[in-house]
């Protein structure tokens, strides 16, 4: 979905395009994470550039399992600061961070366990062929 030209967009529309229901757009309006946003009408809500690059961004942040309640953080801190993008970057680098360490210490978990089963598989081979010889 380009947003260069984008005036606004209503949410039947906006889920489509990125792939998403409406009812988790409208979950993250009522957590706080969208910010406030315009309805038409009174009732219909309509996204401009500036909703759409938000929700791109936590929809970017969620793929790279960030979790909701960081993403509240980054939001608040955002709406506080008049929207300011600078003002979110040290606590971003500092999630970011975060999860890289987590991440590589599943990394490192998960090669240890392939080092025990690969291991364990030896053992067994062995077993086997111990067994088969001893016919």
């Amino acid at each position: 979905m380009s947003t260069a030209n984008l005036k606004s967009v209503q949410i039947g529309e906006l889920a489509k395009n990125l792939k998403i229901t409406t009812r988790t757009i409208r979950y993250y309006e009522e957590i706080g994470l969208m910010g406030r946003n315009e309805r038409l009408d009174g009732a219909t809500r309509s996204y401009n550039r500036e909703d759409i690059l938000r929700l791109k961004f936590i929809l970017k942040l969620k793929t790279m399992g960030i979790s909701l309640k960081e993403i509240q953080e980054l939001s608040d801190i955002f709406d506080i600061n008049e929207k300011n993008f600078d003002t979110i970057t040290p606590k971003l680098i500092e999630i970011l961070d975060s999860h890289i360490a987590r991440v590589d210490e599943k990394m490192a978990n998960l090669s240890s366990l392939r080092n025990d089963i690969v291991d364990y598989r030896v053992r067994i081979t062995e077993l086997l062929n111990d067994k088969a010889k001893k016919k």
